[in-house]
């Protein structure tokens, strides 16, 4: 049967694993021999050359390329030969002492860096749990105590203040909104919508509409109409109510690892301020030197060369000063929204003066 080798999913750190050896004059035992002496026959998957492949290595393939692949499974045929052929990889560089050469140990030392970072990110959140507690502060400070007001309205939306300040006097008359916003709103005649914006919080809307909106009484339109990016504005406050705060254990994935990294931001500070370190390369990119012109062959045998006039020589620029703020691999952990809101404005669509859409 056609074997094809699936196309390696493991970083570096994944093939050298089963040859890793220390640099010096007395070599570690590699990884590959210690499995070797703990895995048993009824545990393996295959042998190559008298070397067993473990069955928790093919559990550790299947589960890595469904992380990769987002689900995706491939067959166990596959897996297992693909097992395989890392194998015979790594037992001809070890026959060739490829575990030995200055690129591999450099890899080596990488990788393992790379290992224990994440290794300590890991401890670190295990031994410093966010509780209960402060997830309940955070969520009292930062969601419970943002809650507003929301706003339900309508309005009626057109190019011209001349058109806005006809309505106005149409409704001064007794004039139905809805049915007024259905004829001349170009944001709700085609709708049909009678103009109706539902419940919203200020945020929601470009200032001016917001602005207009909360000076409003209940049940009132505005006397004048009300410019935006959008056009003139006619609108009417129907109703208002506190908002209500979403429930704590709604928002409580979200602020479980955001406060785990603000804890593990105050540790790496901390770590920080306490080591001793020196910046040992420019931190900013130095300015080329300017060149003297050239000087005609004549004039150049009886002075010197002398820089344009109005033109100074450039100085070296001195390295920087300032250190960077440490890079701590806790992004990882941070929420995909973080409790505290930002301002959002709704975005323009293609239409022609289109209204103030709720996010």
């Amino acid at each position: 049967m056609n074997k094809k080798i699936i196309p390696l999913l493991v970083a570096s750190a994944g093939l050298v694993a089963g040859c890793e050896q220390q640099s010096g004059e007395t070599a570690a035992p590699s990884a590959s021999a210690q499995i070797e002496s703990i895995v048993k026959k009824e545990d393996a998957v295959a042998s190559v050359n008298g070397k067993y492949i473990s069955k928790a290595q093919l559990e550790g393939l299947e589960k890595e390329i469904a992380a990769r692949a987002h689900g995706a499974n491939f067959p166990k045929e596959k897996l297992v030969e693909e097992l395989i052929q890392r194998e015979l990889l790594v037992q001809d560089a070890l026959q060739k002492q490829l575990d030995k050469s200055p690129e591999y140990l450099a890899q080596l030392e990488d990788a393992k860096k790379s290992i224990l970072t994440q290794t300590e990110l890991k401890n670190f959140f295990k031994t410093n749990p966010v509780t209960d507690e402060e997830v309940k502060k955070e969520y009292d400070s930062k969601v419970a105590a943002e809650a507003g007001i929301e706003y339900k309205a309508r309005h009626i939306l057109v190019k011209t203040e001349d058109e806005a300040k006809k309505i106005i006097a149409e409704l001064d008359k007794g004039g139905d909104f809805a049915k007024l916003a259905n004829k001349h709103s170009i944001d709700a005649k085609d709708s049909q919508n009678g103009g109706d914006l539902g419940w919203f919080v200020s945020d929601q809307m470009v200032k001016p509409f917001s602005e207009a909106v909360a000076k409003l009484e209940k049940g009132k339109y505005t006397a004048a109409p009300v410019q935006t990016q959008f056009g003139w504005h006619v609108i009417l406050r129907e109703d208002s109510r506190a908002q209500t705060p979403p429930p704590l254990e709604a928002v409580k994935e979200q602020l479980t690892p955001y406060l785990q990294r603000q804890k593990f931001q105050k540790m790496i500070e901390t770590m920080r301020q306490q080591a001793k370190v020196e910046i040992l390369v420019p931190l900013t990119e130095e300015k080329p030197k300017t060149e003297a012109p050239a000087q005609p062959a004549a004039e150049g045998a009886a002075k010197e060369a002398v820089p344009a006039e109005g033109k100074a020589p450039a100085t070296e620029a001195a390295p920087a000063t300032a250190e960077p703020a440490a890079a701590a691999p806790a992004e990882a952990a941070k929420p995909a929204a973080e409790p505290a809101k930002e301002e959002a404005k709704p975005a323009e669509p293609a239409a022609p003066a289109p209204a103030p859409e709720k996010k």
